[in-house]
């Protein structure tokens, strides 16, 4: 993951666009060197977040940044724009020639730290027709972190799951409690014969607990372990990112 900075307009941005674009390029080169299977890009920094809807100036600076790392690495490279502005990350993808996104409240809905998001799946799958983009892929969080899900509990990780394959998901996204918080291992077991769309984990990795989930997902979204301290806001560790890809390669067979 690679934590876009500030962006204009937002309250805590300091940098100019082109200086963004290029803390973006410089980390996802980084990434692209240690050897990371894909990247995807992310306006965290952008607190507090909108949501759902993001102004103009955001979809805009996404774009350029976006442009900036494709023509800067040779990887599969994702997005998200917070807050579940799922229609926008699709629109930025087609521009930039991505291959997928991550998407909140794709089915059900739940309440946030930004308020109620409600699903989407009926209306971004139709959107990603009308313009084309059939091939991007649209991974999709279940039971998000940072959020209350008193509404649907009745309705368990499973079901959700279930559902979000069949309202044509690719890929369901679990997460902890938190950014950085790791997944319940119970729930990622039980998954893994629920559905055959691919479980991604989307919070919480770290070098000594990949082991762990090794087997039970397709992928993993790394993004606070490979910074200093594993403190999400904190400038890249090489020495994290090694430590981690040293342990991939481990359990490869590399």
């Amino acid at each position: 993951m690679v934590h876009v900075q500030a962006l204009p307009g937002t309250p805590q941005n300091k940098y100019s666009l082109s200086q963004i674009c290029n803390i973006a390029v410089s980390e996802a080169k980084q990434y692209a060197a240690a050897g990371l299977d894909a990247i995807m890009i992310e306006n965290m920094h952008d607190v507090p977040y909108l949501k759902g809807i993001v102004g103009p100036e955001i979809i805009a600076a996404m774009s350029v940044v976006a442009k900036a790392v494709r023509e800067a690495v040779d990887l599969p490279l994702g997005i998200q724009i917070l807050a579940g502005a799922n229609k926008e990350a699709l629109a930025v993808a087609k521009a930039a020639d991505f291959q997928f996104i991550r998407a909140e409240g794709f089915v059900f809905g739940h309440v946030a730290d930004e308020g109620y998001i409600d699903s989407c799946a009926g209306e971004l799958l139709r959107y990603r027709k009308a313009i084309g983009a059939e091939d991007i892929l649209v991974f999709t969080d279940i039971k998000k972190k940072h959020s209350s899900h008193a509404i649907t509990a009745d309705v368990d990780i499973d079901d959700t799951a279930v559902t979000a394959e069949f309202f044509l998901s690719d890929g369901v996204i679990i997460t902890g409690s938190a950014t950085g918080k790791a997944v319940y291992l119970h729930e990622l077991k039980s998954l893994k014969d629920k559905i055959q769309i691919p479980v991604l984990i989307g919070s919480g990795i770290t070098d000594e607990n990949l082991e762990e989930y090794w087997n039970y997902a397709s992928a993993f979204i790394v993004g606070s372990y490979f910074k200093e301290k594993g403190i999400w806001r904190n400038a890249m560790s090489a020495d994290r990112i090694d430590t981690m890809m040293r342990k991939v390669r481990e359990l490869r067979g590399e």
